[in-house]
């Protein structure tokens, strides 16, 4: 059995291991791959795998001995499904394996805006608290959490991770959610999306991206919240408007955003959130904390050997999903 791996290097830049995976067959693992170089590198295969690295039905036809498409990540947009379903060809994802992380992120960014610590860290490095009349200072606003309203679009498995840990911050948790209010763990709400961007303090996105969902953060939603309200955004880029983002952002219309995903990624130098008023952006790493790519190299290994059993798991490509 012929493995290739097309982009290695994201999920695993040298820390973790390949070994359980060359334990299945002949691999071999590219850093990274470009589009042309996909039929030559994964010639013969019959397993490939891809994490950001887009397959196409052009080329699942150059690959004739392709049989599985191993997605290394939750999102599967990278590969043509229709194509694979009609050639038979098992896709699988590694779904829920950064759920804890990116819950984490989502504080890091809040935390990270309502205290500040990392500008206080430099400016005290620099000798600014040396410099102090008084035994300390602050520059900027700081807010405590508890008591404080957090909205939640989407509670799938990170949506509710997230609303576990507002919870144990003391916060009070709203939710745009299909599940119902008798299903919900305590001290979770439902409410209408106009309510949580009317209501609440801060706003978290969870959901999907869809077409129903892509640009669910606009204009007409940021003017609808409070001037001292925060948008987190660690799900997809393509939830938000950006334009619009960073214009309500330079007026003071929120307060402040912190995202971990953009619409493009990397990012144009000219993208306005990068020098937007109070918008903290980190380079989509929510996910790639050391467990969960451990977790995501485990299942990866663990949905191969599924599929060579005859039993594949995660499979999206499957005529019932």
């Amino acid at each position: 059995m012929k493995i290739c791996v097309l982009d290695g290097y994201a999920a695993n830049p040298g820390d973790l291991s390949w070994e359980a995976m060359a334990e299945l067959g002949e691999c071999i693992v590219y850093d990274r791959t470009s589009p042309d170089e996909i039929p030559e590198r994964a010639a013969g295969c019959e397993i490939v795998l891809t994490n950001k690295t887009v397959l196409t039905a052009s080329h699942m036809e150059a690959l004739p001995t392709l049989k599985y498409i191993g997605v290394l990540a939750t999102g599967y947009n990278v590969v043509d499904i229709e194509a694979a379903r009609s050639r038979g060809i098992v896709v699988t994802n590694i779904p829920a394996y950064s759920t804890h992380s990116v819950a984490q992120m989502v504080f890091a960014h809040l935390l990270n805006i309502t205290q500040r610590v990392g500008h206080y860290a430099e400016e005290n490095a620099q000798g600014r608290w040396s410099r102090q009349v008084d035994f300390c200072y602050w520059d900027t606003p700081l807010m405590e959490l508890a008591g404080k309203r957090m909205g939640i679009i989407g509670l799938g498995n990170t949506g509710m991770a997230t609303a576990r840990l507002a919870l144990a911050f003391g916060m009070e948790v709203w939710a745009y959610t299909s599940k119902p209010q008798d299903k919900l763990p305590q001290g979770i709400v439902t409410a209408s999306l106009d309510d949580i961007f009317s209501g609440c303090d801060v706003v978290s996105l969870h959901c999907p991206l869809t077409e129903d969902t892509r640009e669910l953060v606009n204009a007409g939603r940021l003017e609808k919240m409070k001037s001292s309200a925060i948008l987190i955004n660690t799900g997809r880029g393509p939830l938000v408007h950006e334009a619009d983002l960073a214009e309500a952002l330079n007026a003071g219309q929120i307060a402040a955003a912190g995202l971990d995903v953009l619409v493009q990624e990397p990012p144009q130098a000219d993208n306005p959130l990068l020098k937007a008023h109070n918008c903290f952006i980190t380079p989509h790493i929510a996910w790639a904390t050391r467990e969960a790519r451990t977790r995501l190299m485990d299942i990866a290994v663990q949905n191969v050997k599924s599929f060579l059993n005859g039993t594949p798991v995660n499979n999206v490509a499957s005529t019932d999903c």
